[in-house]
């Protein structure tokens, strides 16, 4: 009870006032299963992308966090080929950061911070992490493309929460892995960045 009550709550808070960037609503009657969408940000390799997310509300939750992966797929350090995300705020502690006075649009609203501010210490990706890391350039250039490709293309049609708009896993890691494999035989591995 106090869980719906509260998804409630924040899902209207969340329709009236959400945070810059950022959509969030149920998928047809269940208000434990949400998507979000989020826009990404100016000046990062993810400006003019919208990005999808899947939203998954335990049912202890506020005292455990919500299930959060994107389903863009993203070329990021910290989100995997799955989507899932490594996130302080997305676990329990000792590891993690999440507090029941957290709540959906705090996570949501940190992921999109993530975007842009990626942590390269605590990566997922650890080869996309060394890139970030020692070869910034490259990791851009990556990144951008991957917007272009993947979430770009969504932003053009309407996004439910169907599964036409969730991505092939296998062919998301195949495509990354061609797109890594091409880009590497294509550049030298260091150049200046511009």
């Amino acid at each position: 009870m106090q869980r719906a009550s509260r998804l409630k709550r924040e899902l209207q808070m969340l329709s009236t006032e959400p945070p810059p960037g950022i959509t969030c609503w149920q998928t047809e009657e269940r208000i434990d299963d949400l998507r979000a969408q989020i826009v990404g940000g100016v000046g990062t390799p993810y400006e003019g992308g919208l990005f999808s997310l899947e939203v998954k509300i335990p049912e202890r939750y506020p005292f455990e966090p919500p299930n959060i992966r994107f389903l863009t797929p993203i070329y990021h350090p910290n989100i995997d080929n799955s989507g899932r995300i490594c996130h302080d705020a997305l676990k329990l502690p000792p590891k993690g950061a999440w507090k029941p006075s957290l709540n959906i649009s705090t996570v949501l609203t940190s992921i999109q911070l993530l975007m842009a501010e990626p942590n390269p210490d605590d990566p997922l990706m650890a080869d996309i992490s060394s890139e970030f890391k020692y070869n910034k350039c490259l990791f851009t250039e990556k990144a951008k493309k991957w917007t272009q490709e993947h979430a770009i293309q969504t932003n053009k049609r309407v996004v439910g929460d169907d599964k036409e708009n969730a991505p092939d896993q296998k062919l998301s890691s195949r495509k990354r892995d061609a797109l890594c494999s091409q880009q590497e035989a294509e550049e030298p591995l260091k150049r200046p960045c511009m």
